[in-house]
């Protein structure tokens, strides 16, 4: 069976992560998103994945190549072109890369599913697909119930009684929504879709395709399943993701490494000695980490592979990405912490180098200098932590 995952976008709303790592790969404890996607899909008998790809596509082609290491087949549809001997990302919108690859050559031949690659999900496909056959459905959404004060932050399907679509409503005021039923990123689609979606132009699947298939009166259901939907739409939302695996909440998803304590798990060759540390699950700590006698940890945190958390550095409730130092004394709570980046929970950014803070974080692969004698009243305004006393 085929399928298509959508891996075009910029995602601009979690950057600064996207700077340089495009959505699909954004790790969930070391694992890109789009890794459990394909283990998704093989075990529900998809294993023909084509996936559309622009913006830093080849850190998607290099990472899962022809897929074979996953157990599936992987081909790429680029959106772009080259510009002075560089390659330039232009997304076509969802509908459109899925046109694109049919006008290439008719690869959807039969029922498909299509999946955005950013979310971690445990859906029963099998099932999805069954009903919609049975139907007679020319597209189906997987829908999901949420409790009506969050309807504001969806895309709400309106249904009638028989799950046939009437309309939508884009993130509707609470107390104006129809429906608490919402839209996954999660399709099923007949090939006869594509009567309904132009060649050689930007057309989107929310926004220009579904629409239609309500205009035209096509044959066009929702299903509402329940099943686990971590969405990572936003900056806050990849925090929300990694929180809910490190504390258990995620179905299918281990926390790798080594359980060194209750809770505490590390990956190959940290440097740490347990009993000179403050350490509280539930904690990861990556591989070939250095954590110096007096740095306090408390979860739940992720600090990434190859950092180094200095003596005293205390690290709350925070994502610590790779090849990260934190300098002494820096306490860091509710923080994202992702190259030259400071991040707060609501995606609020501190650039450290243009804010001088490079001193206190910053690449373990850079020779520190002797600490510049900054402000550090200044400092600990922005990171939002008391101050350490000057020596």
């Amino acid at each position: 069976m085929k399928a298509m995952i959508l891996a075009a976008g910029k995602g601009t709303r979690v950057r600064p992560i996207t700077y340089t790592i495009p959505k699909p790969m954004i790790p969930i404890l070391q694992k890109p998103v789009m890794e459990f996607l394909l283990e998704l899909l093989r075990q529900h008998g998809f294993t023909e994945v084509m996936v559309n790809v622009s913006h830093l596509a080849y850190e998607i082609e290099s990472y899962f190549r022809d897929g074979q290491r996953f157990g599936v087949q992987i081909g790429y549809s680029f959106e772009g072109r080259i510009v002075d001997g560089s390659l330039v990302g232009e997304a076509i919108g969802s509908a459109g890369g899925m046109r694109k690859i049919q006008d290439f050559y008719p690869f959807f031949d039969d029922t498909f599913i299509v999946l955005c690659g950013d979310a971690l999900i445990d859906l029963d496909l099998t099932e999805a697909v069954r009903w919609h056959r049975e139907k007679g459905s020319i597209a189906t959404i997987i829908m999901k119930t949420v409790p009506r004060d969050e309807v504001s932050s969806y895309g709400v399907v309106v249904t009638d009684d028989d799950g046939r679509i009437k309309t939508f409503q884009e993130k509707p005021a609470v107390d104006e929504a129809l429906s608490t039923d919402i839209n996954t990123g999660i399709y099923i689609f007949e090939p006869e879709v594509f009567k309904y979606i132009p060649s050689g132009e930007e057309f989107d699947i929310g926004g220009d395709l579904f629409p239609k298939l309500v205009a035209e009166g096509a044959p066009f259901y929702g299903l509402s399943m329940d099943f686990q939907w971590v969405d990572i739409g936003k900056v806050p939302d990849y925090w929300a993701a990694v929180r809910s695996v490190l504390t258990g909440s995620v179905k299918n998803v281990q926390i790798p490494g080594r359980e060194v304590a209750p809770g505490v798990f590390a990956g190959l060759n940290v440097a740490v000695n347990w009993d000179k540390v403050n350490i509280q699950g539930p904690v990861y700590i990556g591989s070939m980490t250095k954590i110096e006698d007096g740095a306090t940890i408390i979860g739940p945190t992720m600090i990434g592979p190859s950092c180094h958390i200095c003596s005293g550095a205390t690290v709350d409730n925070s994502v610590i990405f790779e090849y990260s130092r934190l300098g002494p004394g820096v306490r860091l709570v509710d923080k994202l912490v992702f190259g030259r980046y400071c991040v707060d929970k609501t995606g609020a950014s501190i650039d450290v180098q243009a804010a001088a803070l490079d001193w206190l974080i910053t690449d373990t692969r850079v020779e520190m200098p002797t600490d510049p004698p900054y402000e550090r009243q200044a400092i600990a305004e922005l990171l939002g932590s008391e101050p350490d006393p000057v020596v």
